[in-house]
């Protein structure tokens, strides 16, 4: 039988980023450490093929610090904790190992300054994603106001409107957040931002790369899980790009072949919790299906590296 012609352009940047490549390796050295179990509090990374390899190598997740024993390490998950998850774990002497992405620390860091300077914040994030939730966890209530739309800046309710400051989800789709920070430079003038962009390179790098294929495609996928943030949003960033069929992906066995029939171009990226293997799995499945030309598109190079805790460096 003869296979119909498909090329596939494959984005680049796509897949793991410098924070999700730390997380990954401090749950595994802390294993060769300490041995199993090591706990993890909530999903290292939010990818369920991750979650499992660790799983299998002996990391035990749980949602909450009061599931894990006292005398167990922990690990805190990439996206970040409120600051009673550490100071509860040093509260019962647990080791405690941080794999927070240096990038989201960055904004934790950010609105502790802002905090200390008198001003209120105002996060632009998910409302229950656990990096909004570690985030606005790092002030009292009250000091930290979530809006999600555009919408959410006209209904503000602030302090004092001349004493503020604004942070943002890493994960987010770069252009429907320079709306929402339109908006609150319009309605509060004064408002201070991030002397650096909050959302991090990978998140929009990986937009750039879709925003370069769209044109080119009749679908896209996006390898991924669905409670990944930045993944969601390139599928989102697709759709607004021009490619009408774009959806999320788990792995190879998720895809929807009837919806795909007639294609003559696919575009392939991942979420930056997704591993190459998963990746590699879909460009095989096409390849069963399709003669595949493969052209890889690169808008950018990443060789981001961000060192794990001192206590892991230290001999295991």
């Amino acid at each position: 039988m003869i296979k119909p012609s498909l090329t596939l352009y494959l984005a680049a940047p796509r897949g793991f980023c410098a924070g999700v490549d730390r997380a990954i390796k401090i749950v595994e050295l802390a294993l060769q450490k300490w041995g199993a179990p090591v706990y993890v509090r909530h999903e290292i990374v939010h990818n369920k093929h991750v979650v499992e390899s660790l799983r299998a190598q002996g990391a035990v997740f749980v949602e909450e610090l009061d599931e894990a024993p006292d005398d167990r390490p922990v690990i805190f998950s990439a996206h970040g904790v409120p600051k009673s998850v550490p100071a509860e774990a040093s509260r019962r002497n647990m080791i405690a190992v941080d794999a927070t992405c240096p990038l989201v620390t960055k904004v934790h860091n950010e609105a502790q300054r802002h905090h200390e300077d008198g001003l209120q914040m105002v996060m632009i994030g998910h409302a229950g994603h656990p990096e909004t939730v570690g985030t606005m966890g790092q002030l009292p209530p009250g000091e930290v106001l979530l809006v999600e739309t555009e919408g959410d800046v006209a209904r503000l309710q602030v302090r004092d409107a001349e004493k503020l400051a604004f942070i943002t989800q890493t994960t987010l789709s770069v252009d429907d957040t320079a709306g929402i920070v339109a908006a609150l430079q319009a309605r509060f003038p004064g408002i201070v931002g991030p002397h650096k962009e909050d959302i991090c390179y990978a998140t929009t790098n990986r937009q750039a790369a879709v925003k370069a294929i769209a044109g080119r495609i009749d679908a896209l996928l996006v390898i991924g899980s669905p409670n990944s943030s930045n993944s969601q949003r390139l599928v989102e960033v697709g759709r607004s790009a021009g490619c009408a069929y774009a959806q999320l992906v788990q792995d190879a066995s998720a895809i929807d072949w009837r919806s795909l029939e007639g294609i003559r171009a696919i575009g392939i990226t991942a979420g930056a919790s997704a591993p190459e293997v998963l990746i590699n799995g879909v460009i095989d499945a096409f390849r069963s299906r399709y003669d595949t030309t493969v052209e890889l598109v690169e808008t950018a190079q990443e060789n981001i590296e961000f060192k794990v805790p001192r206590i892991l460096r230290e001999a295991v």
